[in-house]
């Protein structure tokens, strides 16, 4: 079916299913979620999107950056047993608006401490990993990119246990999911085999802290690029007789690899003060960039509005070394030193290409009126540095160098 029939469908819903059910009645309880955003920026030398966005905002105002739309039913089949089903409207990798299925699971209550849930969950690794599309639910008007980019979807296919107690005056909850998950990237398929997720999280009073670890088996094979570059260092290397660029091309290459994500969060909600902030490093045994990020955002309360000030960074790490030689030995053909050079700018390139490759700092400062009930306005500026590149924006143009400036009003809302 034709994805725009298929998002249209589900932008319609919400009318349709909230009214059929506005008595709860029949165990069913429909509720639902929405942006509706404009953004631009100030340059038309690159893009600026959310992760895994085929295309981004520039100089003209855009509506397809922060909006989305959301619908959720939950149905208790009985007093340990329920179903529910989330989808999501949103600008995609296939650059449209798509919709998708993004949660669907049941969930038994064991015990007041011990829930089981199986079929399409929330992957933990963040703070805000329920509810990361919710505007509403966030201080922000989008989760800092800087950190949520460092991992490309956003829930698996399997199952999650879930022990939560009370300790005095402090929670404590603990998660354990496993699972599996085929998702779209722009321009690839990305597959996650063997997921394994722990998630810590302690909350006394206005205090929550957390503490997640996320393992897993990757794979990209469709990247034409990609796939390019490792036939012609693997090409090269046998016909040089250059035994490194073979096993260079088995290096770089992400065929379910090993994959790490760790990350650490606090959030503080005292009086009128706000703060929130989370620190993460992702490794993997492939192309894919060893990374640091992080973002700390504080706000102070005055009545209905909120404003509030974010920092944000993404820092690579470690990246496999290049191991083509800058040039060939005397008595080799014509053609191998500036077939050398094409293959080592090609894997140079690599740090700064896909979803989350790249450095970039964010400076944000932004404002949140809760002007009436379940309704909340938002405007954001931020200042985007790219560091050593063109960092996470889309569609460079030669020479971009930045800094970019992004402004964003939108309207949240729940139902």
């Amino acid at each position: 079916m034709n994805k725009r029939i298929i998002a249209a469908t589900l932008l319609a819903l919400p009318l349709a299913v909230s009214t059929a059910y506005a008595q709860d009645s029949a165990g069913v309880r429909i509720s639902g979620f929405g942006t509706g955003a404009l953004t631009w920026t100030n340059s038309d030398q690159a893009e600026f999107s959310r992760p895994n966005q085929a295309s981004g905002a520039r100089k003209n105002v855009t509506t397809g950056i922060d909006s989305n739309l959301g619908l959720q039913a939950d149905y208790a089949v009985n007093s340990w047993l329920s179903v529910t089903g989330q989808g999501l409207v949103r600008k995609d990798a296939e650059d449209d608006f798509g919709a998708e299925l993004s949660w669907a699971f049941a969930k038994a209550r064991i015990n007041d401490e011990l829930s089981v849930r199986v079929g399409r969950i929330g992957l933990p690794v963040f703070m805000i990993s329920d509810y990361r599309n919710v505007g509403y639910a966030n201080t922000f008007l989008r989760p800092p990119s800087e950190l949520y980019s460092q991992v490309p979807f956003s829930s698996i296919d399997g199952a999650d246990v879930t022990w939560q107690h009370g300790f005095g005056d402090t929670t404590v909850t603990a998660q354990v999911a496993y699972g599996n998950r085929e998702g779209q990237l722009v321009g690839n398929t990305v597959e996650a085999h063997h997921v394994s997720a722990v998630n810590l999280v302690a909350e006394r009073g206005p205090l929550t802290l957390r503490l997640g670890r996320a393992d897993a088996k990757m794979t990209i094979n469709t990247s034409a690029s990609l796939n390019g570059l490792l036939a012609g260092l693997r090409s090269a290397g046998t016909g040089y007789h250059f035994a490194q660029l073979n096993q260079l091309a088995d290096d770089l290459q992400l065929n379910k690899k090993k994959a790490s994500f760790t990350s650490a969060g606090l959030g503080l909600d005292w009086n009128n003060i706000v703060v929130q902030t989370e620190y993460a490093k992702r490794k993997t045994d492939s192309y894919v960039n060893d990374t640091s990020a992080w973002y700390a955002m504080a706000g102070y309360r005055f009545g209905k509005v909120l404003p509030y000030y974010i920092h944000s960074e993404l820092k690579i790490d470690s990246v496999p070394a290049n191991t083509v030689p800058a040039s060939c030995p005397a008595g080799y053909p014509a053609a191998c030193t500036p077939t050398m050079a094409v293959l080592r700018g090609g894997v140079n390139t690599l740090k700064n290409n896909g979803i989350g490759q790249g450095e970039q700092t964010t400076d944000t400062i932004g404002v949140r009126w809760d002007f009436y009930r379940s309704v909340a306005l938002k405007a954001q500026i931020d200042r985007v540095r790219p560091q050593n590149g063109t960092g996470l924006f889309l569609a460079p143009q030669p020479g971009f160098k930045g800094p970019v400036t992004v402004g964003a009003v939108a309207l949240d809302f729940v139902f």
